[in-house]
């Protein structure tokens, strides 16, 4: 995760972790390859909104990066595809950086996902 979030140190980061499964039924899962090291990982959560309804947001999906374009990314988010169907879910929904084009093409070309909007900031 470290290489996705790189502006929370650990201690930020367990504390929203642990809020965030708390309030939010927040879930991670690792891909953890046939040396143990964890090599990918995936958070997500369902949302509410009245665009999509219910479904399934994926807060975070990271892949070591001398470890891409192994698969990994595919079987977590593919993973993340069967936990929201066994839930009743229909959808799946996720937000990408716009620096990171090559997650963009996987998003789209590998795992079939329609860029339907952007997201928009204000800090306060």
């Amino acid at each position: 995760m470290k290489h996705l979030r790189t502006h929370l140190n650990e201690d930020t980061y367990l504390k929203l972790v642990l809020e965030a499964i708390e309030k939010e039924n927040y879930r991670l899962a690792a891909y953890i390859d046939n040396t143990g090291k964890m090599v990918a990982v995936v958070g997500f959560m369902p949302m509410i909104t009245l665009y999509y309804g219910e479904y399934i947001w994926v807060s975070d999906l990271v892949t070591a990066p001398d470890e891409r374009s192994k698969g990994y990314g595919d079987e977590l988010l593919s993973y993340v595809h069967d936990c929201a169907k066994a839930q009743g879910y229909d959808k799946v929904a996720l937000s990408s950086g716009l620096q990171r084009v090559d997650a963009h093409r996987f998003y789209e070309e590998k795992m079939k996902y329609d860029k339907v909007s952007y997201v928009f900031l204000k800090n306060l």
